[in-house]
């Protein structure tokens, strides 16, 4: 029997491997030795059908382990099968379904280049993100905007991708303004218009007004006159954190004249958003200060700011802090990051971080490039190191040149298996648990010796 049958014959009881989503999706599209099953409503939703419907409902059934369990479970003929499956489900009656398609297409597109395969059907795949988008609710909204992130990231820039912001921008726009829509659609419609924007857009006016529209969502959370000295986080301050980090973003293709109007505008509100009761809020605007400053002494080398001694005391209290109040993970968190920030902005300096992907390694020295990778990052997930490998856009991003091709017996000599990878976490785990029993064995000998 082929592999690909085999492995999408559904399992007693509808439960299995990863393979179930593609099962439901091949026996709702494409028939094979299955029977037919028809599109269900949220109402008439039979059991059997949901069963079969779980194996993809879950958002990292396809990409929790990277691009290299993809490449274990099939070739590129399986994935195009069951990425055309997941196609004609986002056409579904039941917003369930819709949306385990939706991340199925997302899951499998950020673990494995088809450029070929997307370029086809990208008007389908445009058409079917925007019905979910304009009608669908909440999670729906939220897994097509994540989609069409991917799906740019894919196509890289070109009129292809134009197209695609151009069809659903002005949608996003409007979701990422609505009050009434939830939050988490409103955060991920946020940072798709801007991964978007940044991949596909040549009109400098478009650029401009997506800075104004993410503007209008975080400058809330500024302090007003009236205020106290501390901002209190809100439902919506996640929303205003995403809106800031991907509005920074953009800023770092902005022209030089535009930035300097932004610096102006802002340099002097953002360090309010450092008294904020939320760690992410502060950490967000710090972050964003080091990479103002970054941009700002790239322009001027002798940038002189006027505030400096105040946010400097602010940035060192950030990074020593030891308020009973703040759970301990905050506090932790917080410190690593704020002194780095705090020698980016009194040192102009930057611990150099290394990423390694494949052969190769990418080495992250300034702050434009760390926001930018992790931007890209939390669109990606797992599968960012394989488009570093592979994906000639975001390899133009970072510098790295042309794709450095491997044969097929370096690639297997490079990957590990899932029992390899087993027994190392395994050894790691025994050998961290044996150094604390010594540490507290010590500990406990000085306590009784004083």
């Amino acid at each position: 029997m082929p592999k690909n049958k085999k492995r999408n014959t559904p399992h007693r009881g509808g439960s299995g491997g990863g393979g179930s989503g593609a099962a439901a999706a091949t026996a709702a599209t494409a028939g094979g030795q299955h029977r037919n099953v028809q599109p269900f409503s949220d109402e008439d939703a039979s059991i059997e059908t949901m069963s079969h419907c779980s194996g993809y409902s879950d958002p990292s059934s396809f990409a929790e382990d990277g691009p290299e369990v993809l490449e274990e479970e099939g070739t590129q003929e399986d994935l195009e099968y069951k990425l055309k499956g997941f196609i004609d489900l986002t056409l579904d009656k039941s917003a369930k379904t819709r949306q385990a398609a939706l991340e199925g297409i997302k899951n499998v597109l950020a673990s494995k280049m088809l450029y070929e395969f997307i370029l086809e059907r990208r008007m389908t795949l445009t058409d079917s993100i925007e019905r979910c988008l304009k009608k669908g609710k909440g999670d729906e909204q939220r897994a097509a905007a994540a989609l069409a992130s991917v799906l740019c990231i894919q196509l890289g820039p070109g009129i292809e991708s134009e197209e695609v912001l151009k069809t659903l921008g002005p949608i996003l726009k409007k979701i990422i303004c609505d009050g009434t829509a939830s939050i988490q659609a409103r955060q991920t419609c946020a940072t798709c218009f801007a991964v978007c924007c940044f991949i596909a857009t040549d009109d400098i006016t478009e650029l401009y007004s997506t800075l104004q529209c993410l503007e209008n969502i975080f400058t809330k959370s500024y302090l007003k006159e009236k205020d106290t000295n501390v901002v209190c986080s809100t439902p919506t301050t996640a929303l205003h954190i995403s809106s800031l980090l991907v509005w920074t973003l953009l800023l770092t293709i902005c022209p030089i004249n535009e930035v300097k109007k932004k610096l102006e505008v802002h340099f002097h509100k953002l360090p309010s958003l450092l008294s904020s009761d939320d760690v992410n809020m502060r950490i967000a605007a710090g972050e964003s200060l080091a990479l103002l400053f970054e941009l700002a002494r790239g322009i001027e080398s002798d940038f002189f700011y006027e505030d400096m001694e105040s946010l400097t005391q602010m940035l060192r209290a950030l990074a020593t802090d030891g308020n009973k109040h703040r759970a301990k993970v905050d506090k932790r968190k917080q410190r690593s990051v704020f002194r780095d920030i705090l020698r980016a902005v009194e040192e102009r300096d930057f611990p150099t971080e290394t990423v390694k992907f494949g052969p190769e390694r990418m080495y992250i020295d300034c702050w434009v490039k760390k926001h930018t990778y992790d931007t890209f990052k939390e669109v990606l997930g797992s599968g960012m190191q394989y488009h570093l490998q592979s994906n000639e856009f975001l390899r133009n991003v970072f510098e790295l040149g042309p794709p450095v091709m491997l044969d097929a017996a370096t690639l297997k000599t490079m990957k590990i298996s899932r029992f390899e990878r087993h027994l190392y976490n395994s050894a790691a785990f025994k050998a961290r648990t044996k150094a604390r029993s010594k540490c507290r064995d010590k500990r406990a000998d000085v306590g009784e010796f004083f």
